[in-house]
């Protein structure tokens, strides 16, 4: 993440996240490899345009508490004020796009490329990064108005129709003003910091969640694909996705707590030099630390300075602030290490780790340096990445100033050993002997491997879809909902929408909103925003990690709403927190997530809904509707192949997990539509006869023998109200979106009726 710096030897490049798009990466709806392609012209869509306004809106929503002195001063060389973020910004959509992709367009004044410009050599000369808070102007006025000036001309461009080239850079531009607010917020709390009366940022600002210590996690090793694929958007730095060989390791789930790290202190972590680096000891006695950045020894104990303003320490909460010289002789202390970056991404992707991108950033033992095959782009845009490759550590993960959908697994954001300013925490690794031997190393006793070897044994072999969504399938998923084929996503969010208000006008006031399966809570804010009268959402998922960072985005972006997450398998025993007792409550569970089931689990499961909301309750449940089997088989096997990777993410998961050895090219994805039983199948069919091994059990395979592994049920209006009707539920409203059409209903417990009861089609 760094920070911008005016040379590349006095770096701290805090436009640090800020890099070039990865060349092989797709970003959503945009075309790549222009030069071998040709220039194609497409419209900017709407949301591009939508996102671009909302984005620069919040970078001005996180300066609101800020005063003008505020704004002007720079704590430190590494720092920048407030108001060089705001212009910084706005020059880069003004050098990168308007100045070059707008004919017409006059810059807003020609001294602001000098003030403004962070690093670039390419594009002339700047002020000197640690003399930023010389600029007592232009005024803050005078920088609010160039943005709005830039703000007016990128609607117009974005309205008028832009090259797939020019779309890629607005993206990069979005990237690059989220890396700033986090910048912002970084910087702004070092400078309150350094004030003798510690002032408050936000006194409303979410505190991080206490929770317990770190449990090991074992992983087996072996090959390992790094990097960021063409499904989505990526830096150039996180490119090419290229194999990597990982010997056995376990690493913690949870990062290091305040209490742990008290602990190192107390038994002179600070004070040992046998713990520490030889940089890092010399540092430790030259800046006389003895505690995390921002930590301060007061009569009633240890207390830091937050946003919130000084708080005591939290000791169940994780350490933050810490250098990388820190977090290595914590390591060393505690008997382990620093996981490496292509460690740190395998066990995420495998699902094994909590706390990955809400808490802080994570320090791994790998030198900031190329992946095999880099190349930085031949423009000014080129200078994001490649030059900083040397003198630096990389961190992992995302932190709780991240904003909301900006970090993702392949993401490497890097700094020198000695920052610690940023938010930066500790997650530990250890080795393992070549078996994999551990005391905590018990894949093969999991859930998951008994599922493996029941289905595999089975005569008809089948696994449960759940275990799809590891980290890698979830972002496989993601990139299924935004193909052309598959619709069920884009047409049941348009739906709720649309039908928003109508909804929200049967919710009471002061009713609790209970979401089976939240995810990241997407579709929830529809809900939310049209019903501001709810108090309180009680967001239910299995993935504990998913759902903390959901949660934690949701409370920050609806201050007034109670948010109670419950980390649980929504299709097991459930008992709701205190907060929703004695309130209405109104079930949640879009998606068609039903139509996995059976019809005895979808029974089962409609009933324990009704017994945990209580009589008064009203259920919305989406169901995807029976429609043309083209349609249906297109949806689940796309064009450009990503549903078949995400099927065969399941075999690859085995193998990272329980140490299989599936071929994944030894086996076709197959879709198809069952019309008697009404519901899209996928499977995974042999090529050939092949031996495979899987949790310490051996299995055939015959040529063309299927593996299944989802099957999602259509409905018709009437066959999903007689479903209902024998789970005790009935339709009291329904709203179905024109082809392909997808329902959702509202449903009440039999002789409740607190919705509407006539029946509308949009």
């Amino acid at each position: 993440m760094q920070t911008d710096g005016s040379n590349a030897s006095s770096f701290n490049h805090a436009d640090g996240r800020k890099r070039t798009v990865c060349p092989d990466a797709a970003l959503p709806g945009v075309r790549t490899n222009l030069a071998r392609r040709g220039l194609r012209v497409s419209h900017a869509t709407d949301e591009l345009s939508d996102r671009y306004v909302r984005l620069r809106h919040q970078t001005e929503v996180l300066i609101a508490p800020l005063g003008a002195e505020d704004m002007v001063v720079q704590s430190m060389p590494d720092a920048s004020p407030a108001k060089w973020h705001l212009a910084h910004t706005t020059w880069f959509f003004e050098a990168f796009l308007l100045s070059i992709h707008s004919p017409r367009y006059r810059v807003f004044d020609p001294d602001y490329n000098f003030l403004f410009n962070s690093y670039y050599e390419a594009l002339g000369p700047r002020q000197p990064r640690a003399q930023r808070g010389l600029l007592t102007r232009p005024s803050s006025i005078d920088v609010m108005a160039y943005r709005r000036y830039v703000d007016g001309h990128m609607r117009k461009l974005l309205r008028s129709g832009i090259s797939a080239e020019t779309e890629d850079l607005v993206r990069l531009g979005l990237a690059h003003e989220e890396q700033h607010q986090e910048l912002l917020l970084m910087d702004v709390l070092h400078l309150f910091s350094r004030s003798p009366t510690k002032p408050t940022y936000d006194k409303e600002w979410p505190v991080d969640a206490v929770g317990r210590g770190g449990r090991f996690k074992g992983m087996s090793g072996g090959p390992f694909e790094l990097g960021a694929t063409a499904a989505s958007f990526a830096f150039d730095n996180e490119c090419p996705r290229h194999t990597t060989w990982l010997q056995p390791f376990e690493i913690s789930d949870r990062l290091v707590t305040n209490g742990e790290w008290i602990t190192f202190m107390a038994d002179g972590g600070y004070g040992r030099p046998a713990l520490w680096l030889s940089d890092g000891w010399t540092l430790v006695q030259s800046e006389s630390w003895t505690a995390p950045l921002y930590w301060l020894q007061t009569p009633e104990g240890w207390s830091q300075m937050t946003l919130r303003g000084l708080r005591p320490v939290e000791t169940d909460a994780p350490v933050r602030h810490v250098s990388y010289y820190e977090a290595a002789a914590y390591a060393t202390w505690a008997s382990a290490r620093l996981p490496t970056e292509a460690e740190w991404e395998c066990a995420t992707r495998a699902g094994l780790l909590e706390q990955v991108e809400e808490v802080a950033w994570q320090w791994t033992q790998s030198a900031y340096s190329a992946y095999p095959g880099f190349r930085p782009a031949e423009n000014a845009a080129g200078e994001y990445n490649g030059k900083f490759m040397v003198g630096q550590m990389v961190l992992r993960g995302g932190a709780s100033v991240t904003p909301a959908h900006h970090s993702r697994l392949t993401y490497r954001n890097f700094y020198r050993p000695e920052q610690r300013w940023m938010f930066s925490g500790v997650r530990l690794a250890r080795d393992l002997n070549q078996s994999g031997d551990s005391s905590e190393l018990t894949a093969a006793e999991s859930d998951f491997a008994i599922d493996v070897i029941a289905g595999l044994s089975a005569r008809e072999k089948t696994l449960p879809p759940k275990y799809f969504y590891d980290a890698t399938g979830s972002e496989l998923f993601e990139a299924i909902s935004r193909t052309p084929e598959y619709y069920p996503t884009r047409v049941e969010t348009a739906l709720l929408q649309q039908s928003a208000l109508e909804i929200a006008a049967g919710i009471p006031e002061g009713a609790v909103l209970v979401e089976f399966g939240s995810g990241a809570s997407d579709k929830t804010r529809v809900i939310l925003d049209a019903a501001p009268q709810i108090a309180a959402y009680v967001p239910i998922d299995i993935s504990e990690d998913a759902l903390e960072k959901a949660a934690a985005a949701v409370s920050r972006d609806y201050p007034k709403l109670v948010v109670v997450p419950v980390a649980e398998d929504f299709t097991g025993a459930i008992r709701l927190p205190a907060a929703a007792q004695g309130r209405v409550k109104v079930g949640f569970f879009p998606g068609s997530t039903i139509g996995n089931f059976t019809e005895a689990e979808a029974l089962r499961f409609l009933r324990s809904v009704q017994q945990l909301l209580g009589d008064d309750s009203v259920l919305l449940i989406g169901a995807d509707l029976v429609k043309d089997e083209a349609t249906l088989v297109a949806a689940y096997d796309d064009v450009k192949g990503i549903t078949g990777r995400f099927n065969k993410n399941l075999l690859a998961r085995i193998n990272r997990e329980l140490g299989g050895d599936f071929d994944l090219n030894a086996f076709d994805h197959l879709a198809i539509w069952n019309a008697e039983l009404t519901r899209m199948e996928m499977h995974l069919v042999s090529r050939a006869n092949q031996i495979v091994n899987a949790a310490r059990h051996t299995f055939a395979f015959k040529a063309g023998e299927r593996l299944h592994t989802e099957n999602s049920h259509k409905f018709t209006p009437k066959s999903f109200a007689d479903l209902a009707v024998q789970a005790g539920w009935s339709v009291s409203r329904e709203w179905i979106s024109p082809a392909p059409q997808f329902a959702i209903f509202s449903l009440a417990p039999e002789g409740s009726t607190p919705f509407h009861v006539n029946r509308r089609k949009n």
